[in-house]
């Protein structure tokens, strides 16, 4: 503590003394002089010097005896009704900016203080609560970036340095280097995929609504994979019903679709089976994308809408676990409502609501 902060602690109380005594040597005094007042008028009482001193002194001693009554009931009620709620909250305050976002403050007694600084405990323990919250996302999301760059990174690392070999043939040349473009459009494809989410999420990205038919746009997205399931020789079954007019932003459910047919596609065996479905009632518009592929447990399905989240863990299928998160956050901001059911071996069905109007 430093001298100017002592020199305070002990001014502080006699300040408090000071103003009692004042005010009680008012009070006090205004109080004698009215009752000796109407004591000589009434009973015709001469008042002597002597009498009037000793009056007098009687009446300082008293003073001084309650002001010193009123400051330390005054001080007792500072200490335990202001001053240890606002250490508390100031100590909390403190651990918060070391970055230690656990710091509670405990609500006091109603007995003790009033309701007031209850109320701006709880908020405190919300703001710190949120901010735990936030500094732990940060955190996942740092470590989560840093572990899938990680992959990208070292395979065009390994490439270069293979491709610096000499005498490579020109196959081997060819090779690499599709490994090396591949590796660095799948990191593109995650930071466009972080990029897209934290506007979203922050909402700089606003729905731009139109009319148009959304049976038309899922043929359309879904022709985009014809390759694909050729490829794959995967079967397609569609039941998409004709003009289901929606009022929604087409270039975010484009990217709601693009997901889901992916996913599909990417988790489907060859000779397996794509369904798409579309189905309108006067409310919603109700999309189904369902897949005979590998399917999912009921542990992983309650975590697939997380940023970065994996079913496989092993990274054997090409992603970031980005694609559902924004899949989420889009259907979120359409007010419609997405769900997911899977059984492991058997494939998933995906099934999305948005609001025709």
């Amino acid at each position: 503590m430093n001298p100017n902060d002592r020199v305070r602690r002990i001014l502080r109380p006699i300040n408090h003394y000071l103003v009692f005594f004042i005010l009680v040597a008012f009070v006090v005094t205004c109080c004698t002089m009215l009752f000796v007042s109407i004591l000589t008028d009434t009973l015709e009482v001469t008042l002597t010097e002597k009498n009037i001193g000793i009056a007098a002194k009687l009446t300082f001693g008293n003073v001084v005896v309650i002001s010193l009554i009123f400051t330390v009931i005054d001080t007792v009620r500072r200490k335990l009704a202001v001053e240890r709620p606002v250490r508390q909250i100031t100590e909390a305050a403190e651990k918060i900016v070391l970055g230690d976002f656990s710091a509670r403050v405990k609500l006091q007694s109603r007995f003790v203080t009033d309701e007031t600084f209850n109320r701006i405990i709880d908020c405190f323990n919300k703001m710190a609560e949120e901010l735990g919250s936030v500094e732990t996302l940060r955190t996942d999301f740092i470590a989560n970036v840093s572990h899938e760059m990680k992959t990208p990174l070292a395979v065009i690392q390994n490439y270069g340095m293979l491709l610096g070999t000499p005498g490579l043939s020109e196959e081997k040349r060819l090779e690499y280097a599709g490994g090396v473009t591949e590796a660095s459009r799948r990191m593109a494809d995650m930071m466009t995929n972080i990029l897209k989410l934290n506007r979203l999420e922050n909402q700089q990205i606003y729905p731009q609504v139109t009319e148009y038919d959304l049976g038309e746009q899922l043929c359309e997205c879904l022709l985009r994979y014809e390759n694909v399931w050729e490829k794959a020789e995967i079967e397609i079954d569609t039941d998409i019903a004709e003009n289901v007019i929606v009022y929604a932003d087409a270039e975010l459910l484009d990217l709601v679709w693009n997901n889901l047919l992916s996913n599909a596609f990417k988790f489907t065996e060859s000779g397996g089976r794509v369904f798409v479905s579309l189905t309108a009632d006067e409310q919603y518009a109700i999309i189904k994308v369902a897949d005979t592929g590998c399917g999912m447990s009921a542990e992983v399905g309650a975590h697939i809408f997380e940023k970065f989240y994996q079913g496989d863990t092993s990274h054997a299928v090409q992603g970031n676990g980005l694609g559902l998160a924004l899949v989420k956050r889009v259907i979120d901001i359409m007010q419609g409502e997405i769900g997911v059911e899977s059984i492991v071996g058997k494939g998933s069905v995906f099934t999305v609501k948005i609001r025709r109007a």
